[in-house]
């Protein structure tokens, strides 16, 4: 098969790799522009584009998919099939009809639950024990399209977001070669999505980590687990945001209000939550280095009683 490929974070890397060791004409590779990023506004580009330009392929770098330039271009390539695999656009229709076998998607659930952007964040926020990969045909919808193939991944009890997109990453560039050997063949049949059971995940936000304190404790903890590295769990301390990047359960019992600091143990402060308490093992306050609780505790000088959570001074 003659192939475009479109991604742009890491999660996208094994499956262009993938094809790169394969039999696959890969005729161009595009990815979101390159943006300034950090302190001191480097232009920093995708890791696809790095992938790309280490193999000699030729990058575009839309700033829409709908780019009247951008499509013509693509005509002219003619290729069999288009990969997409977290480009970050939703591709327009004169796209998806442009390939013989389609626009093939990876996407990292088990459709059609977990439409959307956050699909791994999300399903361990909500405590699920098995996630997944599925390859699809894109339609106009946001992962509407038929499915081709799908493989299950269990969910590890301590298993953060960071490192299950690692492991769906693999996986999907496995299903990815199997999509395009059976299509290739003739061998795969799409099956339409079942609507009535469909969920969606939406785009993360800084504010999704905020700590509901009135939660359960298995709640916050999937809460914490699903928003490593980005975009953190956060609560309030003395006014200002105190991330927490581990926490894990804790068997002290309280009759104190949720959100309350009742002391420190082992490595972690432990607080009371809506049902039980949690212990935070490792935090990280403003413009500081992530440390553990009892060094937060100790350094800060934390005293039990103290209530976390709340707005930052002055609002």
């Amino acid at each position: 098969m003659r192939l475009v490929f479109m991604g742009t974070p890491e999660f996208s890397v094994p499956s262009l790799r993938a094809l790169l060791t394969g039999e696959w004409e890969i005729q161009a590779v595009v990815t979101q522009p390159d943006r300034r990023r950090g302190r001191g506004q480097e232009v920093r580009y995708s890791p696809v584009k790095k992938i790309a330009l280490e193999a000699g392929l030729p990058v575009l770098q839309p700033e829409k998919a709908t780019d009247p330039i951008f499509v013509e271009k693509l005509k002219e390539f003619n290729p069999d099939a288009i990969v997409v695999v977290a480009f970050g656009q939703l591709i327009p229709s004169v796209i998806l009809d442009l390939p013989p076998h389609g626009c093939i998607n990876v996407h990292a659930s088990l459709l059609p639950r977990y439409r959307g952007a956050a699909p791994i964040q999300q399903a361990i926020i909500d405590g699920c024990s098995k996630s997944g990969i599925t390859t699809m045909l894109l339609d106009e919808g946001w992962d509407t399209g038929d499915i081709l193939l799908q493989r299950e991944v269990t969910i590890e009890s301590l298993e953060t977001a960071e490192s299950l997109e690692k492991r769906l990453a693999v996986v999907g560039a496995e299903v990815l070669i199997e999509t395009l050997n059976r299509l290739a063949e003739g061998s795969l049949e799409p099956t339409p999505q079942a609507e009535t059971q469909a969920t969606y995940a939406q785009r993360l936000t800084r504010e999704s980590g905020r700590i509901s304190w009135d939660a359960p404790a298995g709640e916050i903890i999937n809460l914490v687990r699903g928003l490593v590295p980005w975009p953190g769990a956060f609560t309030m301390h003395r006014g200002e945001v105190l991330k927490v990047w581990e926490a894990c359960g804790s068997e002290q019992e309280t009759m104190s209000a949720p959100g309350t600091i009742v002391g420190v143990a082992g490595n972690g402060i432990i607080v009371t939550t809506g049902s039980g308490c949690i212990s935070l093992e490792v935090v990280q306050p403003p413009n500081r280095a992530r440390i553990r609780g009892r060094d937060y505790a100790n350094g800060y000088r934390l005293e039990p009683g103290e209530i976390l959570g709340g707005p930052p001074d002055g609002a």
